[in-house]
C-alpha cells in the first residue's frame, strides 16, 4: 500500500465513523496536541495554553480541516508564541494553515505515513514553489481563499476547507529513512488521493515547508 492509499484509508475510516470529529486539546509537558477538525470550538483554550507561555511544541494529529476564521485563530497564537509545529498522521487545509505559523516546522517520527495537505485555488507553477511557503506564506494561503479578510463574512459551503484540493506533502517510513513525496490534488480525484499529480522538485525542506 503507497503513501497515497494510506492515506486516503485513514481519511475513509474518519467518514466511515460519521462527521469528522471537533479539535480535542491535549497537554503532555512542554507538548499540546491537537486533533480533530479546526472548527473554533477549542480556540479559547488553545490560544489559552499558548499564553501561559509553558507549551513549546504544536503538535497535529489527524486533522482533516476546519474554518478559516479558526485557522487564523490557531495560526496567530502559534506565530505570536513562537512555538514549533509538528505533524503525526495527517493535517490538510486549515490544519496546514495553522502548522506554517510554526517557528521551526517537522513532521514526527515514528511507523506512520505523515501528510500535510496545503489548500491553494491553482496547480503552483515551479517557480512559485521554491517561495510559496516561507515567512508569511501562511498567511498568503489563507488570503487566496478568503481575499477579504477573515472579518469578511463567508458561507459556510466556502468557510470549510475540503481535503480534496492542494499540494500534498507526504512523508513515508522505510527500511532506508522517510521518503518525501509531493503531488497536486485538484479535486476532481474526490476521496481517490492515489489519481493525484506527482511534482518534482519538491524537498519540503528546500522549499521551507518544513525546517531542519
Amino acid at each position: 500500500m503507497n503513501a497515497l492509499s494510506r492515506i486516503l484509508s485513514v481519511f475513509m475510516l474518519a467518514l466511515a465513523a460519521g462527521a469528522l470529529p471537533a479539535a480535542e486539546l491535549e497537554v503532555d509537558g512542554d507538548r499540546l496536541e491537537v486533533s480533530g477538525t479546526l472548527d473554533g470550538s477549542a480556540v479559547d483554550a488553545f490560544a489559552a495554553h499558548l499564553a501561559s507561555g509553558k507549551i513549546r511544541i504544536v503538535r497535529f494529529h489527524d486533522s482533516f480541516g476546519g474554518t478559516l476564521a479558526a485557522a487564523e485563530t490557531y495560526a496567530t497564537a502559534i506565530h505570536a508564541s513562537g512555538v514549533q509545529t509538528e505533524v503525526t498522521g495527517q493535517c490538510h487545509a486549515a490544519c496546514a494553515y495553522a502548522f506554517l505559523a510554526g517557528k521551526d516546522r517537522r513532521f514526527g517520527r515514528g511507523a506512520q505515513v505523515n501528510g500535510l495537505l496545503i489548500p491553494v485555488p491553482t496547480r503552483p507553477r515551479p517557480e512559485e514553489l521554491s517561495n510559496r511557503w516561507r515567512d508569511d506564506g501562511g498567511q498568503k494561503t489563507l488570503a487566496e481563499f478568503n481575499p477579504g479578510g477573515s472579518a469578511q463574512p463567508v458561507t459556510p459551503q466556502k468557510d470549510l476547507w475540503q481535503a480534496e484540493q492542494g499540494v500534498l506533502f507526504t512523508s513515508l517510513p522505510t527500511l532506508f529513512g522517510r521518503v518525501y513525496n509531493a503531488y497536486y490534488c485538484d479535486g476532481t480525484q474526490g476521496r481517490d488521493l492515489s489519481r493525484c499529480e506527482i511534482l518534482t522538485d519538491t524537498d519540503p525542506y528546500k522549499l521551507g515547508v518544513l525546517t531542519p
